[in-house]
């Protein structure tokens, strides 16, 4: 019988001592390292491109019709069709070689996405599509302490980590358009 690998969760204080590294990461034109659609509940889908949509958000996501956020007539909130990730922050949580899901955020890309440097409102040039990061801040959920422990929820949630979106930015498509493996994300305007 094969024995269950146990998950190694970082410690609060080892994300706080690497916090600095994160924050180290570059301010634009970072590229992009990885695309998923989530095509139900618990399926991820790597794949080389991804095609933007202002009414679908990411073609073939099910942000459609499964969403945890809604408008008051019932569709789905554009807000938070895209969900963007910093590769470094994904590092630190995610023990590669482990069981461990992938958090199945859209685009994981080398970025800071602190609130100083993509404020809400800010549109990123993502291959030919255009998105406008969210104000709807991203704090993470069961699921996110399930695969990657209690301190990595509490880590991006304490009060003065808030402002630095440790778990990323949520943002809607303006533009339709697509991206591809090593395009970068840009900031525009």
């Amino acid at each position: 019988m094969r024995e269950v690998e146990q998950a190694v969760f970082p410690t609060l204080e080892h994300l706080e001592a690497k916090k600095p590294w994160v924050l180290d990461a570059p301010k634009d034109a970072a590229p992009i390292l990885s695309l998923c659609v989530r095509p139900a509940e618990g399926e991820r889908q790597f794949v080389g491109r991804i095609r933007f949509d202002p009414e679908q958000g990411v073609v073939g996501d099910r942000w459609r019709w499964k969403t945890w956020m809604h408008l008051p007539d019932g569709s789905p909130d554009p807000r938070i069709q895209v969900c963007m990730l910093g590769s470094r922050v994904l590092q630190l949580v995610r023990r590669e070689g482990t069981a461990m899901i992938h958090p199945g955020d859209t685009i994981i890309a080398d970025m800071d996405f602190s609130e100083a440097n993509l404020p809400a409102g800010q549109r990123l040039q993502v291959g030919t599509a255009v998105l406008e990061v969210s104000d709807v801040f991203n704090t993470g959920c069961a699921k996110w302490q399930q695969r990657y422990g209690p301190a990595a929820l509490r880590w991006i949630n304490r009060p003065e980590n808030r402002p630095l979106r440790l778990r990323g930015i949520l943002a809607r498509v303006v533009t339709a358009g697509e991206a591809r493996l090593g395009d970068v994300v840009r900031k525009l305007g």
